[in-house]
């Protein structure tokens, strides 16, 4: 008998030789660390399970395609990529912390185990899924690794990780699965828990084999889908679930025996239960409403329902309110000098540091970090220093420091910022000012300064490296504000929303509204003509196709008597008429044309050959008939435009989603424009630019370095494309070559924002994961120790000012709405003092009558005239 070979203890794989690289060209000449990673801001705290703890000072989390190692005294951070670069399912701790398993998503991917604290890769185990990794679980000794896979597969998997092998595979449930855990008390047994359902299985030698049998599945549509679960202490018979309405279920035998809920019918938890946690014999709730419970085992096994409602009510031993306006979703036990110490990952952008005592000596909840919560929706570079300011729909504004790599401040508001843009040098010399735009169509100016420039008033004291100030706030929309963009000489901002409207204002120490622009779909991006432009103009790119441009308006030309609404701007249109299909269809015929030619060649060799031996040549048989071309295709929904910009006057260059993507489309305004009606319009491009490999994957952002030499684009998968431009020019020869590197997100990452610092040393993303990155441009050698971001002094005076007054009403009027109700009362005023006259007149008349009638009773009877009328 063979005897297996076993590998050795001491084995270790190379980092670099597993590690994703980036992409380059093949013979460009491109360098591959033309961009490194530098730090790491942002943090999913929407992933189900994103935090890790090895031991007392370092913090793991997933960030994209990496995994950060957080030391939470230097608060410098390391990190692991991923091999595939497809993207990171799930973190999980072996129970010694002396290693850590990171599954990873992407066509066959790895689950790779890492060394702590070297993170050198120890063992990689392949064939466990299809496509992604969602979950893992190292039983109590750490011998076995069970995980679970995505869809389509769903494949649970036991692994002897130590030796790289597969020791049972298993389909684990036909719908989403969320979970596998093994029980604490029984390492034979395990459940998987996803979409309505619960399974508990267990592990048995049979035959030298191991094999799973499932005890019970317990299913149920009412399921909280991302519930955590808890074997009890009954050989897998009871299992306690969270609901997604806040009660908790225990299940006998496959059905549920009782619902546990608080006196007076009220829920265990106001909202999602999100995990159960067993905790020295007592039982743990966590709660999306911010409070962590503990009850009763005890009473929780003898439970039973008193009467036919299935409700049993039971109050919880004690418990902690962590603050308001949290969302807890995860929490993990460390030990610190000896005591337990609980971290918990918050859904509205924290992480916690929790005392689970319940003594007189107890901790109070301690917010160790903060972060944007969910998808950042926009970003923007200062023009002068090293500060990034982002807003997302968590309703706040931040401000980092990108070379010590700290957050400086934060803002909140009532509602979520959508689009964020920080003053060019022109407008605030000073590079202290940012527009930003929110989801009920406010703009807002606030004020970034370093508050140690003002005046020290009795019993102040300085806390923070940066202020933000607002100071003003104006709605020019109904809906949510999309793009903001300052015209190159900044005497005007241009806003535009979802509403169909650019709105301009004249910028100055208080922004005044000239008028506004109804456009013919909702507004994704404005953008001013560049400097080098004769004319000062506005592309304006709407989502469903239009692409309008128009000039300055100049404020003393406009009547805003009775409306801000520019009738008269001279507007050119351009309506996007897709010709992908028609592309395709050429090359179809190309392709045909150069194979029939081919064909045709061979034979007229091979009818050569045979007249030169002499032999007959027999007339060919008839040529098969050709496939019929395929038809062209129009989409019935135009596809969206997703970014563009000027490439000359009255040229521009645009990036589209859905059918139509896999191109940059250069296109012009026709300069016999007539004024049809836009949506009549079927405008072609001129040129077509194929972008390789985004066919499925668009170009989301486009962004250039100061010095043009370098285009930046953020993808719809999360990575990032640098094209280097040898000419000024964009054409197909330009965009062939490039470098590519996966940062973000595969499959809900796509980037939000990329831009380079004024300098050009440095670039920053942002993503719909949450996250964001700064990196190096060119090799970290060629960055100057000596750099130091500066933020801006305060105004003169601002010490002095009275805060100014926010708009906090969602349905507050709008700009033109406010005109309009003005106009209205203007209007009505005017009509009532026109009543007012008229009852006036109307008054004196019936005087006038009375005297009449008076006189005339007191004239004789035969001269008095009578009251009837005959005509």
């Amino acid at each position: 008998e063979e005897v297996e070979k076993k590998i050795s203890e001491t084995f270790f794989y190379n980092y670099e030789d597993i590690c994703s690289q980036p992409f380059v060209t093949e013979g460009s000449g491109i360098p591959i660390n033309l961009i490194t990673l530098k730090h790491s801001f942002g943090y999913d705290c929407t992933r189900s399970v994103n935090l890790l703890l090895m031991d007392s000072q370092t913090l793991l989390y997933i960030a994209g395609n990496q995994v950060v190692l957080l030391d939470q005294k230097t608060k410098s951070q390391s990190y692991v990529r991923s091999s595939s670069g497809g993207g990171i399912g799930f973190i999980v701790a072996h129970p010694m912390k002396q290693y850590f398993a990171v599954g990873e998503k992407g066509k066959k991917p790895n689950l790779i185990i890492y060394d702590y604290p070297s993170l050198r890769p120890y063992r990689i185990l392949q064939g466990g899924t299809e496509e992604a990794y969602v979950f893992g679980d190292f039983n109590r000794s750490g011998t076995l690794l069970a995980s679970v896979g995505s869809s389509p597969d769903y494949m649970l998997t036991i692994w002897d990780w130590k030796q790289e092998k597969i020791v049972l595979r298993s389909k684990a449930f036909s719908q989403d699965v969320y979970k596998v855990t093994f029980s604490a008390d029984n390492e034979e047994q395990l459940t998987t828990s996803g979409a309505g359902h619960i399974s508990a299985c267990k592990l048995c030698h049979i035959a030298k084999n191991l094999n799973l049998f499932t005890l019970y599945t317990f299913s149920c549509k009412y399921l909280y889908i991302a519930i955590d679960l808890m074997l009890s202490w009954k050989e897998a018979t009871n299992v306690i679930s969270g609901t997604e309405w806040g009660n908790l279920l225990l299940w006998e035998g496959g059905l549920i025996k009782v619902e546990l809920c608080r006196t007076g019918r009220k829920h265990c938890h106001s909202g999602p239960v999100s995990q159960v946690v067993l905790e020295e014999g007592e039982l743990v709730t966590v709660g999306k409403d911010g409070f962590i419970r503990l009850w009763n085992l005890e009473r929780i096994d003898d439970a039973d329902s008193v009467d036919d409602t299935g409700l049993l009510e039971v109050e919880p031993m004690n418990e902690l309110q962590v603050g308001r306006n949290v969302s807890l979703s995860f929490m993990l036990k460390v030990h610190e000098c000896g005591q337990p110490v609980w971290y918990a990952q918050d859904t509205n952008g924290a992480i916690w540091k929790l005392d689970l005592t319940f003594s007189n000596m107890t901790r109070d909840p301690e917010c160790l970090y903060t972060f944007h919560s969910g998808r950042i929706e926009d970003m923007s570079v200062s023009p002068v220093t090293y500060l990034i300011a982002t807003t997302a729909l968590d309703r706040s504004v931040r401000i980092y420091d990108f070379i010590s790599n700290s957050q400086l401040s934060e803002i909140k508001f009532k509602q979520g910022g959508t689009a964020l843009m920080w003053a060019p040098r022109v407008v605030n010399p000073k590079g202290g000012l940012i527009a930003v735009g929110f989801e009920d169509g406010v703009v807002r100016i606030i004020e970034v300064y370093d508050p140690k420039g003002l005046p020290i008033l009795a019993g102040q004291t300085k806390t923070h490296n940066a202020e933000i100030n607002l100071k003003q706030a104006f709605k020019p929309h109904t809906t949510a504000v999309t793009a903001l963009a300052y015209e190159q000489n900044g005497d005007v901002l241009a806003t535009g929303s979802k509403d169909k409207t650019v709105f301009f204002f004249a910028v100055g120490d208080v922004y005044k509204p000239i008028g506004f622009i109804c456009v013919p779909g909702p507004v994704q991006v404005l953008q001013w003509s560049p400097p080098s432009h004769v004319k000062s103009t506005l592309l304006i790119l709407c989502e469903n196709g239009f692409v309008l441009q128009v000039p300055a308006p100049l404020p003393e030309e406009q009547d805003t008597a009775s409306t801000y609404q520019i009738k008269n701007l001279p507007t050119q249109y351009f309506h996007f008429y897709s010709i992908k299909s028609r592309i395709k269809l050429e090359e179809e015929i190309a392709l045909r044309e150069k194979k029939n030619q081919e064909k045709e060649k061979a034979k007229l060799e091979w009818i050569k050959k045979q007249q030169e031996m002499g032999k007959d040549i027999e007339e060919p048989e008839e040529k098969p008939e050709e496939e019929p071309l395929p038809p062209l295709y129009i989409p019935e929904e135009p596809s969206p435009i997703l970014c563009g910009f000027y490439s000359a006057p009255g040229k521009f260059l645009l990036s589209l989603g859905g059918y139509d993507s896999g191109f940059l489309y250069h296109c012009e305004f026709s300069s016999n424009d007539q004024q049809d009606d836009p949506e009549n319009r079927q405008d072609e491009p001129f040129e077509v630019i194929p972008i390789e490999d985004t066919d499925s994957n668009p170009i989301h952002q486009i962004s250039f370095s100061t010095s043009r030499l370098l285009m930046f684009c953020g993808m719809q998968n999360g990575s990032v494309r640098v094209y280097p431009l040898q000419e000024k020019d964009l054409s197909v020869n330009t965009l062939k070559e490039y470098w590519s590197f996966n940062v973000h997100d595969n499959d809900y990452g796509q980037i939000q924002g990329i831009c380079c610092s004024y300098d050009d040393r440095f670039l920053i993303t942002c993503g719909g994961d949450g996250n964001i990155f700064t990196f190096n441009i060119l090799s970290p050698e060629d960055v100057h120790k000596e750099l130091k971001s500066k933020i801006p002094s305060p105004r003169s005076g601002l010490e002095k000012e009275k805060a100014t007054e926010d708009i906090e009403d969602p349905n507050a009027y709008n700009i033109e709405e406010v005109k309009q109700k003005k106009e209205y009362e203007r209007i009505m005023k005017e009509a009532e003092e026109k009543k007012r006259k008229k009852r006036e007149e109307l008054i004196a008349l019936r005087h006038e009558f009375l005297f009449l009638l008076q006189k005339n009773q007191e004239l004789p009877k035969h001269m008095q005239l009578h009251r009837e009328v005959h005509l």
